[in-house]
C-alpha cells in the first residue's frame, strides 16, 4: 500500500516527512475505528479516512475532536497555532483563496466536514474541550488514537486517563504528538511520563517525535 500523506492545499502539524512516518505507525496497528483529538484543518483526518477507507472500504469510523473555535474549560497554559487566530498563509494565492475568495475558516466544521464529504456517513466531528467532551464520547471501539490537541500538562493528563480508563487491556493504540525533541513541548512530555510512570505503561519513542502507548 503507498503511503503518501497529502496536504490537501491546507495547513497540517505534520510537515514534510512526518505526514509518512505517521501513516506508517497507523499501517502497523492498521486500525478500522480511530479517535483524532486536535484536528486543526482536517489535513490529518482526511489522510486517516483515506487510508481506513483503502484498507477497509466503508467499515471504518473516524471520530475528530477540537475546539472549532468554542471556549476552552481551561483558560491558561494551552499553546494555540498563531494560525487559528489569524489565519495568514505564507503563499500569497492560498491567502487570497481561503480568506478573500472562499472566506473560508478552515479550523471549522463546516470546513473539515467539506474536507471529509467523500466519508460523511463514516465520521464524527464533535466541537469542544477534550477536558468535557471526551466523557461523553463512546470510546469502546477505539482501536487508534492520535493524541494532538490541548497541549497543558492538565490537559493531556486529563485526555490519557479518560482514554486509559476506557481502553485499558484492550492493547489499544495512542499516538502522542509533541513528545520528542523534533517538535517538544515541555508539559505535553511531563503529563506523558507521569501518567505512563503511574500506570507501568512503556513510552515508545517514535522518530524522537511522536509517543506511543499501549493500552
Amino acid at each position: 500500500m503507498n503511503l503518501n500523506y497529502k496536504s490537501y492545499w491546507r495547513k497540517s502539524g505534520l510537515k514534510g516527512k512526518w505526514g509518512n512516518i505517521f501513516l506508517e505507525r497507523l499501517s502497523k496497528h492498521n486500525p478500522k475505528n480511530v479517535l483524532e483529538i486536535g484536528v486543526f484543518c482536517g489535513v490529518t483526518a482526511r489522510n486517516i479516512c483515506d487510508f481506513l477507507y483503502k484498507k477497509n472500504n466503508i467499515n471504518f469510523s473516524y471520530i475528530g475532536v477540537d475546539l472549532f473555535g468554542s471556549n476552552k474549560a481551561q483558560k491558561k497554559d494551552e499553546i494555540e497555532p498563531t494560525f487559528l487566530k489569524n489565519q495568514k498563509f505564507s503563499n500569497p494565492l492560498k491567502n487570497i483563496y481561503y480568506n478573500y475568495i472562499l472566506k473560508e475558516n478552515l479550523n471549522s466544521v463546516a470546513s473539515v466536514e467539506k474536507l471529509l464529504k467523500k466519508y460523511s456517513k463514516n465520521i464524527k466531528l464533535i466541537a469542544g474541550d477534550t477536558n468535557k467532551k471526551l466523557k461523553e464520547i463512546d470510546l469502546k471501539n477505539i482501536d487508534f488514537t492520535f493524541l494532538d490537541g490541548g497541549h497543558s500538562y492538565q490537559t493531556v493528563i486529563s485526555d490519557l486517563s479518560i482514554l486509559y480508563e476506557n481502553m485499558k487491556g484492550k492493547n489499544k493504540v495512542v499516538l502522542c504528538d509533541d513528545y520528542g525533541e523534533a517538535s517538544f513541548i515541555h508539559e505535553v512530555k511531563n503529563a506523558i511520563d507521569d501518567f505512563s510512570n503511574r500506570n507501568n505503561i512503556k513510552v515508545k519513542l517514535i522518530e524522537n517525535r511522536f509517543a506511543e502507548l499501549i493500552f
